[in-house]
């Protein structure tokens, strides 16, 4: 099976959501097959199905001056930061298709963050407790999905610019007061995120086991 994906490059989070309602209506008409959108946003706090407003520790107009948007989203989880520094993976995938298993959709992706950065010579944990990827120094990536007739969207994201790790002390990520890495702060070198979207994309065609990808670079 193939699959297809977009990258959409550095994006507003507003708009960026909505290419993926777009993707995810071609996906539920049977239009597009297995697909996936990569990019990342300029700074913005999302908060999924479960979140609390007092998770965000500042007042919004504060943020706003700081130029950080703020969006109710219908994924899981809580509170999390998105920003340029990070590589996010939208699969918009049928579960129908692959394996009508939640459970199971949310460990694959996992898998792939942890084969991911073990590329890159680091070892990474998943936690029986909770959803996402752990280091020992810290959660370097969140996982919060939707899904609407087995039809998956909102998906997952990985920490690669240390630069961009202070404004997650804007907030308690997922409600908890824990420590949040990223690949570069790991390394103590500087990260290529194309370099990196490149091995994501392998993973993703590995770990489920697609045949071929058709690539579509719409970057503004």
């Amino acid at each position: 099976m193939e699959f297809k994906v977009f990258d959409i490059g550095l994006m507003n989070y507003k708009d960026a959501l909505w290419f993926q309602k777009e993707v995810f209506k071609a996906v539920h008409l049977g239009l597009e097959g297995p697909s996936l959108i990569l990019c990342n946003h300029n700074p913005v706090i999302t908060l999924g199905r479960t979140a609390k407003r007092e998770n965000i520790l500042f007042p919004e107009l504060e943020l706003e001056k700081k130029g950080i948007e703020v969006y109710e989203t219908e994924r899981g989880g809580g509170v999390t930061y998105h920003g340029p520094g990070q590589l996010i993976a939208y699969p918009i995938f049928n579960l129908a298709r692959l394996k009508k298993d939640i459970h199971w959709f949310l460990r694959e992706l996992e898998h792939i963050v942890i084969d991911l950065l073990a590329t890159f010579g680091i070892q990474a944990k998943k936690n029986p407790d909770l959803t996402g990827v752990w280091l020992e120094k810290g959660k370097i990536s969140s996982i919060g999905i939707a899904i609407k007739h087995w039809i998956t969207f909102h998906g997952l994201s990985i920490n690669l610019k240390k630069d961009d790790l202070d404004n997650f002390q804007l907030i308690r990520p997922c409600g908890m007061d824990i420590r949040m890495t990223s690949l570069e702060s790991e390394l103590n070198k500087e990260v290529d995120i194309e370099e990196v979207k490149k091995e994501l994309i392998v993973k993703f065609k590995e770990i489920f086991n697609f045949t071929s990808v058709r690539y579509t670079d719409i970057r503004r």
